[in-house]
């Protein structure tokens, strides 16, 4: 139905230029209830519930399209129910009344909307070809120059990717491959996904950052699918960096799973990273973890996952640099970078940005009590630091007991010096 209200035309546009705004795209069903085109306000309303399942007034809405009910009228801004302390009074029952709207139909609203929010479509009409918006393939502008410290993790990403591409006549000469992965694993919030970026920076590469929840699917098959689609759209993009964030979930140790669905889903992953179908040539993948020693074993062979790498808590001069960042915007006076770094060791990059942020709120609060603002203070960084327990600390903890009763192997031999050196 082609509209000629000015307001509708005026909201339609902005839905179109915003579609994810849940709130004005209610507000343009509700006018549509009102101009009396209940059809074009349920695509819209089923749109938002994809959005937020869980919003009453869309399904308040919803039920009104497809009902053919006028629109309840707006409830005052007040609380008729509260009484003078503001504690709402019970609501008495009320008898439900023979012209309520009908039960929400999810059948005909799927029906009404399937031209409105498609599922993901394939390109050129290729149903073998992956989602053209399923991942986002970005390029990377962070290089290792923009990690603070960490030399010596920044030294094996060099020698595991970095130098085999930019000599490729030594490459040669060494029978170097273009292919293969790395393990990054460590405490949490210390900064493997931007290292993976980095990676790429460096590269020249395309980034395609992949999460737990953009594989795993419920209906059989579809996780397997979602991996395939992953390394499809890798391969023709290369060279790029394929970063799997917690990989131990999703190639967990297979005899840990009572499920059929998640062995396969590994069996894909294990499939995909051989490269039998396809050459894997150019397609560098990281996978980061927390809790390595659950990773199946067939992850880490030779060819897939067989490099790793110990990403540890900044050293100081890394604490100082990430200081800078998280307190470059806020206005502070008389800040020590040095003395902060010195007093926070084992301190995650993740920690540090708590830090500041507390350190900010205790700025603020004070400005509202005194009723002027003032700067950010050495004060409420200390006072912060003090309130803040490392988090890293726990995660050394558990891994205590695989470094003493599990690296036969000698896997963990670098965690070990490092737990060691720092009397962890």
């Amino acid at each position: 139905m082609t509209f000629t209200d000015p307001l509708v035309q005026s909201l339609t546009r902005a839905v179109e230029a915003a579609p994810a705004d849940v709130p004005l795209r209610l507000h343009l069903a509700e006018v549509l209830i009102q101009r009396g085109a209940p059809g074009e306000a349920v695509a819209h309303c089923a749109v938002a519930l994809q959005h937020e399942p869980a919003s009453e007034h869309a399904q308040a809405l919803m039920r009104q399209a497809l009902g053919g009910s006028t629109p309840a009228a707006p409830e005052p801004p007040h609380d008729p129910v509260a009484g003078p302390t503001g504690v709402r009074a019970p609501l008495p029952q009320q008898p439900t009344s023979p012209a309520q709207p009908p039960e929400f139909d999810w059948e005909q609203a799927e029906s009404q909307v399937q031209d409105v929010a498609p599922a993901k479509r394939y390109a050129d009409g290729d149903d073998d070809a992956p989602p053209v918006d399923a991942w986002d393939v970005e390029r990377s502008d962070v290089t290792l120059d923009d990690v603070g410290g960490m030399d010596e993790v920044k030294a094996r990403l060099r020698a595991a990717f970095l130098e085999p591409l930019r000599n490729p006549e030594l490459r040669r000469l060494y029978g170097k491959s273009l292919r293969g992965g790395m393990l990054l694993y460590g405490p949490p919030g210390c900064g493997k996904t931007f290292l993976g970026r980095a990676v790429a920076g460096e590269l020249g590469a395309q980034f395609v950052n992949i999460g737990l929840a953009d594989v795993l699917d419920m209906y059989i098959g579809r996780s397997e699918r979602n991996i395939q689609d992953v390394f499809r759209l890798a391969r023709a993009h290369a060279p790029v960096v394929v970063f799997i964030d917690e990989v131990d979930a999703l190639g967990q140790k297979r005899s840990a799973h009572g499920s059929s669905a998640m062995r396969t889903t590994v069996n894909q992953l294990l499939t995909e990273l051989d490269g039998v179908e396809s050459s894997n040539e150019g397609v560098f993948v990281i996978g980061a973890t927390n809790q390595p020693w659950d990773i199946d074993p067939a992850l880490r062979r030779p060819g897939r996952l067989d490099r790793t790498l110990l990403v540890v808590p900044p050293d100081e001069s890394a604490r100082a640099s990430i200081f800078r960042y998280h307190l470059r915007a806020r206005p502070v006076e008389g800040i020590d970078l040095g003395e902060l770094a010195r007093r926070t060791p084992d301190f995650s990059g993740a920690d540090i940005q708590h830090v500041c942020e507390t350190a900010s709120e205790k700025a603020l609060m004070a400005s509202v009590q005194s009723g002027s603002p003032r700067m950010i203070q050495m004060g409420d960084l200390a006072a912060a630091i003090g309130e803040i327990r490392p988090s890293t600390r726990a995660w050394f903890e558990s891994a205590r007991n695989v470094v003493q009763f599990a690296n036969q192997d000698g896997t963990y031999d670098e965690l070990r010096a490092y737990m060691k050196k720092h009397r962890l």
